[in-house]
Order: C-alpha cells, then structure tokens, then sequence
C-alpha cells in the first residue's frame, strides 16, 4: 500500500508541477513524504498542499498529518491542531522541527483513533510573508490541510473535523470556526477548541501582564505585518526596526530556554517599544481590529485559559466568552490554575479530548455561561 501511494504521490506531483498554481484547486495534496520513526502506534507524513491567502492569491504550504498505524475499518474523524507561535520566518516550521512529537499535545488524539492535521502556517515552511495573526490567511490553510489529509488513503481521514490550538492556534482555531461554512462547506466541523486564544488583538496587546513577552509579541506582529501587508517598519526609535527584524529570525526556543543574547535583545526591545501602542498607530490599528475574532459561532466552543496567563490576559478572554454566550453560542469555559501560557493546551487535553469525543459522538455540547 506505501509502495503504490508513494508512486501514485510521485506521479501527481510530476502533473503538478506542470500546471500553473492559479489553475489549481485549493486543498489539492502536493507531496506527501512519510516521516520515519513517529511515535508508536502512528503513522506520519510531512505534507505539501495548496491553499490561499486572504486576498485569494494561490500559495503551496506545508504541514504534517498522524493516523494511527492500524488498518482504518472506515472513515476516520479528524481534529485540526493549530499549533502557538513558533516564530515568524521560513524556519520556524514545526512539522520540520526534531520536537514535533513531543511538544504537540494532539498526539494523544490519535491513540484515540482520530486523524490530526498539524499545518505549519503559511510563511512557517514555506518562502512568503508569514501572516501572523491573520486570521483569513491562517484558518484557509487550516481548511485546506483537512481537505489535503483526504487525499492521503492510509489516513483514511473523513469529512467530519474539530479544530483545536492554542495560544496563535487557539487565534486560528476560531477564525477556523469562522469561515467554515462558507469556504469548506462539504467539511462538517463539529467543534471548536482555544487555549488560551488572542481574541481582541487591540486588549490583547495591551493587557499583557509580562512586559517581556508583550515586546516580542509587538516585534514579531510588526515584522510580520509590514512584510505580509507591505508598510514600513517603523515603530520605536531609530535602531528598533533593525533589532525587530534581527529578533524576528529568531525561531522560539522549544526547550523555553532561550539564549543570553536573545534575553538581551528582548529587553532592549522592551525599552524601545515601552509607550508604543501598537493598537493605536496607523496602519498598525486597522490590521489589530480586521483580525481579532468574532464572537459568533455556529458550533459549541471550548475554552481553556489559566488565571494569570502573562501574555493572553484572561480578562479579556473572559469578555469574549460572555460576548458567545450573549450570542448563544453553547461555551465550555476550563479555569487553569497558575500562571503559565505555554502549557495551556497540554494542561487541558485530556478535558479537551473528552469534550470533543462529545461533539463527534452528536451529544448536546453543556454551557458554562451562566458563571464565566
């Protein structure tokens, strides 16, 4: 079965490449190269599938899709894994890096019997723009990774998918949830899920509790904004648009231990950016509102958010549930002890998995509304 979808894949791409990118269909699987060593019980491939930017221009970009290893009796359901930030240049592709397996919590999912569709992001991967934080860009190449996985037959993936992040995935998660419908109307999304999601990018950016982790956050949505919507970078003083840009190729350190020298340019930007208010400047403001969230939702959402989360504050978390609930959207909300952000996913996946078995299992989503 490997052999002949390996030859099959080979053949496909080979048509491909002679057909010009505009003419071809969003979601349409490239490549797709199976990835050695996965965990036990998996199978991976690496993926390269077509999808669009916001402003419908074609692009190629790249993902990673898990099944698991025994032979399918049927279609299986899929979860979409919208990974945090892991940088905002080529490199940062997570389906590439070393640590995949370990740092991704929908993992589990698949010793559950579900297909996951971790796509990297346009620019993550990929030789473009990175739209970080767009959220049109971001939730088609979500939509065309599940459509992608279809294409792939050992996956045996079906029509029917959740979709889960966390932190920018929780971000991309819900601007998902947003365009389904219209854009992926023969997909049937059942749910879904945010870890501590930015929502109101405006009180986002300006509630971050840890001046730090605001200043990246400024410094990677300016390099990215400025190359993705074409706009001078200038914010800061003279120097900083150059300390952005070298900070901006600095993939996240996985390991959270990141080195002298970018601890030093962190707090430099730190200095250079306090009283920017990103939020408030010219062309910056139009980009933080067209890509906050809206709080409407056809299908049930979950929520989870710790209760001092340095960077995602849950204040303002908390005021985009209650907006769903005023829109009677059914919201699980998960209170999370501590302060962490990182973790949030990882802290919540087993209540996640659970409520999302749920949602593909047709059973009436509960609400928490009433006390969020």
């Amino acid at each position: 079965m490997i052999a002949s979808w390996s030859k099959a894949a080979a053949l496909f791409a080979l048509l491909l490449a002679w057909t010009p990118l505009h003419a071809q269909r969003t979601g349409t699987l490239v490549k797709a190269e199976i990835v050695a060593n996965p965990p036990a019980g998996i199978r991976a491939w690496h993926i390269r599938y077509l999808t669009t930017d916001d402003r419908a221009h074609p692009i190629a970009v790249t993902g990673m899709v898990m099944a698991p290893s025994g032979r399918a009796s049927g279609l299986r359901n899929v979860i979409a894994w919208t990974h945090g930030t892991s940088g905002v240049v080529e490199t940062c592709a997570l389906s590439t890096n070393p640590r995949f397996f370990d740092v991704t919590p929908a993992v589990e999912a698949v010793r559950r019997g579900y297909v996951v569709v971790a796509p990297d992001y346009p620019g993550l991967g990929s030789a473009m723009p990175h739209p970080y934080l767009v959220g049109t860009a971001t939730a088609r190449s979500v939509l065309d990774a599940v459509r992608a996985a279809r294409a792939i037959p050992a996956a045996a993936a079906g029509d029917r998918f959740a979709v889960w992040g966390e932190s920018q995935g929780g971000h991309a998660a819900l601007w998902t949830g947003q365009l389904a419908r219209d854009d992926a109307p023969e997909l049937k999304l059942v749910g879904v899920a945010a870890a501590a999601p930015p929502t109101d990018l405006a009180g986002n950016f300006r509630q971050a509790a840890d001046p730090n982790a605001k200043a990246m956050l400024s410094a990677y949505a300016a390099y990215s904004w400025s190359r993705y919507y074409g706009v001078p970078l200038s914010i800061g003083r003279k120097s900083t648009p150059g300390l952005i840009t070298k900070m901006a190729h600095k993939c996240l350190n996985l390991d959270a231990t990141p080195k002298l020298m970018t601890v030093l340019g962190i707090l430099t930007l730190r200095r250079d950016l306090k009283g920017v208010d990103l939020p408030g400047l010219k062309p910056w403001s139009a980009y933080v509102a067209a890509n906050s969230t809206s709080p409407v939702s056809s299908v049930p959402i979950l929520i989870a958010q710790t209760g001092a989360d340095p960077l995602v504050a849950p204040a303002v978390t908390r005021q985009f549930a209650r907006k769903l609930c005023t829109n009677r959207v059914r919201v699980r909300w998960i209170d999370l002890p501590g302060k962490d952000h990182a973790t949030t996913a990882k802290q919540s996946a087993a209540a996640t998995l659970h409520w999302i078995d749920g949602r593909f299992a047709g059973a009436q989503a509960s609400s928490d509304c009433g006390h969020i």
